[in-house]
């Protein structure tokens, strides 16, 4: 067999069973009482007896410890908690408001209730306003607006990027406030 076609063993799984490669290890059963320290191959027998694997713990401890356990149920239960876990958190996603400098007032009020409800589920807001034509040279009517949108949502939002023009664009980002 040459090199490139060896199965090459996992580094982040733990050592189980034949893999263990010390000549002695401590030995903890699968009720968490310490059996001592055993030859390699009497762990591997016992554990065989049980029907249960052997698995490395700790290497780096004199001699290395090794738990009687069912590897895969163990593997399983690890999982369903990642999976638990991952389930729980929330990723922020970036939502974005659009508007003109010369919005009506209704209009705004949708705007910033839109904003509000992105806020309030843990987003991230992006208010952009776009000019046209001429209207570039009404730069600051932009910062007027986005400092007044900022204003509105001061209790629930912190600004993370303060207006700036890109283009034809001018660009504000809120992020939800930290609650403590």
């Amino acid at each position: 067999m040459t090199y490139s076609n060896r199965k090459k063993f996992p580094r982040d799984l733990p050592k189980i069973n034949d893999n263990i490669r010390f000549p002695e290890v401590r030995v903890i059963d699968s009720d968490g009482e310490q059996l001592g320290v055993l030859e390699t191959k009497e762990a591997n027998r016992i554990a065989d007896e049980r029907e249960l694997d052997l698995v490395l713990v700790s290497e780096t401890a004199k001699p290395p410890v090794c738990r009687i356990m069912d590897y895969g149920k163990f593997k399983f239960e690890q999982e369903k908690q990642a999976r638990a876990l991952k389930k729980k958190q929330h990723n922020a996603d970036l939502k974005e408001v659009k508007m003109r400098y010369k919005i009506d007032e209704h209009d705004y009020q949708v705007r910033v209730s839109q904003a509000k409800r992105f806020l309030s589920s843990g987003d991230k807001v992006k208010a952009t306003i776009n000019f046209r034509g001429r209207e570039a040279q009404h730069v600051h009517l932009g910062y007027e607006l986005l400092n007044r949108l900022a204003s509105d949502l001061g209790e629930m939002a912190e600004i993370q990027q303060k207006p700036k023009k890109e283009g034809r664009n001018m660009i504000m980002l809120l992020s939800p406030k930290k609650s403590t």
